[in-house]
């Protein structure tokens, strides 16, 4: 039953999103004006350490700018709604497996748009890749749940961003120093102990969504 719900609930939001197709391409236009920007600024080849860091702060602020909306937009009658007709679980993991999707289409626009303009120094693309979808996963997971915090103190976006980022912080540094490794050209077995940190984080954060958000549905 909460399978049918969270596929329901997943179309719901594609059809949302479509419907309001100026938010998705803000979004897009978000990445490309920063990565311009970048290009501007110093118009010249940099060093990977700084190519890889100004590459993840883009995401993250993209990643906060996307995932925001998915309680705070929800107006009250509708949320409402979703309380009566649907588990609490199947719409955090509708929420969650939603805003993963986004992230996943944003990080590879970004890297496109990165590769266009400020050059692509990635040596391990496939590594590389899963650098940018677990780490997708654990912004999509994170962003999810403080969002419906954020949501139940009055819709509040400044609340989000304060309680995001402390705990997006390990994630992100892990996440840095392992996709620092697909830039190199290291050996995967030099990356195990980063896949494995991201997958622990993902699980955790992702298990503690499904547990909480009940209780704060409740509310």
């Amino acid at each position: 039953m909460i399978r049918n719900q969270v596929i329901h609930l997943i179309q719901k939001e594609i059809l949302l999103e479509w419907r309001q197709k100026y938010a998705f391409q803000g979004l897009f236009l978000y990445v490309i004006s920063t990565v311009f920007i970048c290009y501007l600024s110093f118009r010249q080849v940099i060093d990977l350490p700084t190519w890889n860091a100004l590459f993840w702060i883009i995401q993250l602020f993209a990643a906060v700018n996307a995932i925001a909306r998915s309680f705070l937009q929800e107006s009250r009658g509708r949320i409402l709604y979703y309380y009566v007709i649907a588990d609490a679980r199947a719409v955090i993991l509708a929420k969650m497996l939603y805003s993963l999707l986004l992230m996943w289409v944003l990080s590879v626009f970004n890297y496109l748009c990165y590769s266009l303009f400020i050059g692509n120094p990635v040596q391990d693309v496939l590594l590389f890749g899963l650098a940018l979808l677990l780490g997708s996963m654990g912004f999509a997971t994170v962003l999810s749940m403080v969002s419906a915090i954020a949501s139940k103190a009055g819709n509040n976006s400044t609340l989000m961003a304060i309680l995001s980022f402390p705990i997006l912080m390990p994630l992100l540094m892990t996440t840095i120093r392992f996709s620092k490794n697909a830039l190199d050209g290291l050996a995967w077995s030099v990356s195990y102990s980063f896949i494995i940190i991201l997958i622990a984080l993902n699980l955790l954060s992702g298990a503690l969504a499904f547990l909480l958000f009940p209780y704060l549905w409740k509310d």
